[in-house]
């Protein structure tokens, strides 16, 4: 069977030859596009990716805590990342998308590209098993992984903020709603962070009440870090 050259620069890219190439025209098969398509590989993709980048993980940082290692991983495997990882492999060349999705773009969404991806591990886990598709994502992940990241960049400003006071002994901060603005639908969420002995208040705002409370946190942080040093 020929291949075209934008499968046959997928597949060279990829370093994978399969044995049946109809699965990886299913990992290219948005739901858009057909019936049969690659919502099922993306499903076995997802899983053995989160498995395998947590294992990589484990062994790169033995110290590292629970919550570090997932924050570690979800900043890997999100939607971002593998649509980078997409874009790399130029997939928008190749999935097949159905008219509407065509037209507005489909081939570029983060959304889409990232679930492609997905689905080829999922192919390439279906037609050779575990091993090479570990590879492939050690492959295509060689990159992340050989740059260390900074742990305590990846943890959100509320827990930086309590470990922050918690190693100068200082009280926890306190978090207090003072008004909700706007519409039902599209609220805005208006919260005080407040560190009595430390005489600091702060507002921040957001479309959750948990966001407005890390936009606060994060200002708390500056405000300490400038009057009492970051040490």
């Amino acid at each position: 069977m020929a291949l075209s050259k934008a499968i046959a620069s997928l597949l060279k890219k990829l370093a994978y030859s399969f044995d049946d190439i109809e699965l990886l025209n299913e990992a290219l098969t948005n739901r858009s596009y057909a019936t049969k398509n690659n919502e099922r590989l993306e499903f076995l993709g997802d899983g053995i990716l989160n498995f395998v980048i947590a294992d990589e993980l484990f062994k790169q940082y033995p110290d590292a805590q629970e919550g570090d290692l997932s924050r570690l991983r979800a900043t890997l495997v999100n939607k971002e990342s593998l649509a980078e990882i997409a874009e790399q492999l130029n997939l928008g060349e190749v999935i097949l998308l159905g008219t509407g999705e065509l037209k507005s773009g489909g081939f570029r969404r983060p959304s889409i590209l990232a679930d492609t991806v997905e689905s080829i591990l999922g192919a390439v886990y279906s037609d050779g098993g575990f091993e090479p598709c570990r590879d492939l994502i050690v492959r295509l992940y060689a990159k992340r992984l050989a740059s260390p990241a900074d742990l305590q960049s990846l943890k959100d400003p509320k827990t930086r903020l309590q470990e922050l006071l918690q190693s100068r002994r200082f009280s926890l901060p306190e978090y207090q709603v003072v008004n909700i603005t706007g519409q039902a639908h599209s609220q805005v969420f208006h919260v005080r962070c407040s560190i009595d002995k430390m005489n600091i208040k702060v507002d921040g705002e957001g479309k959750s009440r948990r966001k407005a409370e890390q936009v606060a946190a994060e200002k708390a942080i500056l405000k300490v870090e400038t009057h009492y040093g970051d040490s």
